[in-house]
């Protein structure tokens, strides 16, 4: 058998395959390359599938969303987490409560007791002659979880009195990281704080968010003489100096203004002097998203400006937004805590965690009850935890 061979070509072609020709579609199937599965890819994925894997890879990105849902849940159901009555009076500067694990008898116990400090009879410093303090293991107190205490409003109208963790007796006091000057316990006024102060950081990043979202997108979309007006007053906001500017403010509002109205106030002021940085990052962001071919394919087509906004631009924009969210919180978090440091930001009956840190503007009172400095802790928490979030989401969002 010979092979075929072209005419007027001396290239011999190879022997037709015994059996019917491959069809296309037979062809198609065969010349398929397998997916491969695994780490880089699994199977239909979507975008938030995609985002959510990347993310878990972080340890600190999960470590500040734990963080986080735990002090959002904390803050809601604040007076079930509080072991003591925020309001309630006790002792002025009372130390922090030694909790042991060993029982009256000297033996080991699951359950932990408390014994409060108290000043030790006929024991004084040799250096400053003060008394000495310690454990009063005489008069012991058992912890535990979900005890009786002080009566709240669950979801502010059912009544109820258990709570998460406290003493077992609801007549002795527990002060887990002391009291401050008027006796309150500094645990519960923080746990009670977060409310005040996670939610004065959430509103003003949502109000900033929004109009920066939309003067960012608009301005960069639009263009032209529009754009250039608005840049100008972006300009003119972000000139201002903000923290001076802020204590003027918060100083036009009378003292004798009931606490809600002050509240608000503040809230506006941080708001309306906090937009602009954003509007900026989203105007650039619009700025080279305007230009890509299937935006302009939108507009060939007859497309409106709002849903070529809202279609094309906004969910790419989108991702840098829930960036910047999660990295403002903490800004906000500071800022209110050093303004109610100052005492601008929350007037009482409200508790902020800016507002306990009033207890700490003399050195002599730090140097005597150190406790105090507590609430920087709570700041402290709520920073890394924001931050660790939105490092985590930069990182799952834009890998490159």
């Amino acid at each position: 058998m010979t092979e075929p061979q072209i005419i007027g070509s001396s290239i011999p072609l190879p022997a037709d395959a015994e059996g019917p020709m491959p069809t296309p579609a037979t062809e198609a199937v065969a010349d398929k390359v397998p997916v491969v599965s695994g780490r880089l890819s699994q199977g239909n994925e979507g975008y938030l599938s995609l985002v959510w894997r990347r993310f878990r890879r972080s340890v600190i990105g999960m470590i500040g969303l734990v963080l986080v849902v735990g002090m959002l849940l904390i803050s809601i159901f604040a007076d079930f987490f509080a072991p003591m009555d925020p309001n309630a009076q006790n002792i002025s500067f009372a130390p922090p409560d030694s909790v042991s694990f060993q029982s009256p008898s000297g033996s080991f116990s699951l359950l932990p007791y408390v014994y409060p400090i108290v000043e030790l009879p006929g024991k004084f410093d040799p250096v400053t002659f003060q008394p000495l303090t310690g454990p009063d293991t005489t008069n012991p107190t058992s912890l535990g979880f979900f005890v009786k205490g002080f009566e709240y409003r669950f979801f502010w109208f059912i009544p109820a009195n258990i709570h998460f963790f406290g003493s077992t007796d609801a007549t002795h006091a527990f002060h887990l990281l002391g009291t401050d000057k008027l006796g309150r316990d500094i645990l519960s006024r923080g746990i009670a704080g977060s409310r005040i102060s996670l939610t004065i950081a959430l509103v003003v990043v949502a109000l900033t968010t929004t109009i920066g979202t939309l003067v960012g997108i608009t301005s960069g979309y639009l263009g032209g003489r529009l754009d250039a007006l608005v840049q100008r007053f972006v300009e003119f906001v972000l000139a201002f100096p903000q923290l001076p500017l802020y204590i003027a403010l918060t100083t036009l509002i009378p003292i004798t203004a009931p606490s809600n109205v002050f509240l608000a106030f503040v809230i506006a002021v941080m708001a309306v002097l906090g937009w602009a940085q954003l509007s900026r990052e989203v105007r650039s962001k619009t700025l080279s998203l305007a230009r890509i071919e299937y935006v302009r394919a939108a507009v060939a087509v007859g497309s409106g400006d709002f849903r070529i906004i809202t279609r094309h631009i906004l969910p790419n924009v989108l991702s840098h937004i829930i960036v910047s969210i999660t990295l403002a919180v903490p800004s906000i978090v500071l800022l209110e805590s050093f303004l109610g440091y100052l005492g601008f930001a929350v007037k009482p009956p409200l508790i902020s965690w800016g507002l306990m840190l009033q207890d700490c503007q003399s050195f002599s009172v730090i140097g005597s009850y150190p406790w105090i400095l507590s609430p920087v802790l709570f700041v402290l928490i709520t920073v890394f935890a924001f931050n660790a979030l939105g490092d985590g989401l930069r990182d799952a969002i834009d890998p490159y």
